[in-house]
């Protein structure tokens, strides 16, 4: 598994946003500068993360982004299936991709590894928080 530039931004906004959290929104420009990636890009993860409902935004004057939960709530794990589509270490474990079940799934002497392998990727990520990443 490798993660992409957009899950890996996509968790430096999250964690930029619940360390300057306040009862305001946070403009999308302050992001991007204390962030250093570029307006465009951070908006198209935007819309992504307020799409499924993990930041609340208002266009407009005034307008800004601001997390719906509290940092603690957000786990790397679902941020990273979001933004990355899976977290699976081989293709016959996506479940989002594998139309047809893999014809050797039978004798795979390799499937129970790559099992394990996922397991422990998926219950490490779920149990890191945005709150675990805020703290030095």
């Amino acid at each position: 598994m490798i993660v992409s530039t957009k899950g890996r931004y996509a968790l430096r906004v999250l964690v930029d946003m619940a360390e300057h959290s306040a009862t305001e929104r946070i403009p999308l420009k302050e992001i991007a500068e204390r962030q250093n990636i570029s307006q465009k890009y951070i908006e198209s993860i935007m819309t992504l993360l307020s799409k499924n409902g993990f930041v609340d935004g208002v266009h407009g004057k005034g307008g800004g982004y601001k997390l719906k939960r509290p940092p603690q709530d957000y786990k790397v794990g679902e941020i990273l299936r979001l933004t990355e589509g899976t977290l699976a270490p081989v293709s016959c474990l996506d479940c989002a991709s594998a139309t047809v079940e893999c014809e050797r799934k039978s004798e795979c002497r390799t499937l129970p590894m790559w099992e394990k392998l996922d397991s422990l990727i998926s219950g490490y990520l779920d149990s890191v928080s945005l709150l675990d990443l805020m703290k030095k």
